[in-house]
């Protein structure tokens, strides 16, 4: 009899980490080259799924801000914790301020802030309330205004290019903009436990 091969589920919400380093000053061109070598190594890394990074405004901040999403929390868990990463953060440690500070959520945890690593997530229910009920309007009045510009720019309709840059728009919003100030207005209620 032929053994099956076992196969671990993959978690379809995904899961997301989110990075802060302070770099020192008079580190930055180092830190930036380093950048590079372990975002080749990140993407290479099974189950990637996307990469962003949020860079310190000049003179004014020193903190780069990185989103990295993975296809689970399993391999989210095995790249945080996998030997080039761990030798590479070795390797720049001595140019960060405080350290290799990072936060772990799964699925749209990212969206909502919390303060302190003892502060457990919203329940889903209302997560997928207070989400919706921020997509809802955006997605009835980002159209209002994006459209007419990009009839502007490109004077035919293209069903997908338009949604690109809607949909760019409106994840943007969501989360820079409205999350962090939503869930802040409504956190009374949004991390009360039944």
């Amino acid at each position: 009899m032929e053994a099956k091969e076992k196969t671990t589920p993959i978690n379809i919400q995904g899961a997301t980490v989110i990075i802060s380093h302070r770099v020192l000053i008079g580190k930055e061109k180092k830190y930036e080259e380093w950048l590079e070598v372990i975002s080749s190594y990140c993407r290479a890394a099974n189950g990637f799924l996307d990469w962003q990074v949020i860079k310190p405004i000049p003179n004014l901040t020193v903190t780069y801000t990185f989103i990295i999403r993975f296809n689970s929390e399993i391999n989210l868990q095995n790249w945080m914790n996998s030997f080039q990463r761990s030798h590479l953060i070795q390797e720049i440690s001595d140019s960060l301020e405080s350290g290799d500070q990072y936060d772990t959520r799964n699925g749209l945890d990212f969206l909502f802030s919390f303060e302190t690593q003892s502060i457990k997530p919203p329940l889903r229910w209302k997560q997928f309330l207070i989400t919706w009920s921020a997509i809802f309007p955006l997605v009835n009045i980002v159209p209002i205004f994006i459209l007419p510009a990009l009839r502007y720019i490109i004077p035919y309709e293209n069903r997908l290019l338009d949604s690109f840059f809607i949909s760019a728009c409106i994840v943007y919003l969501m989360v820079f903009v409205i999350m962090p100030k939503y869930t802040s207005l409504i956190r009374t209620w949004l991390y009360k436990r039944p």
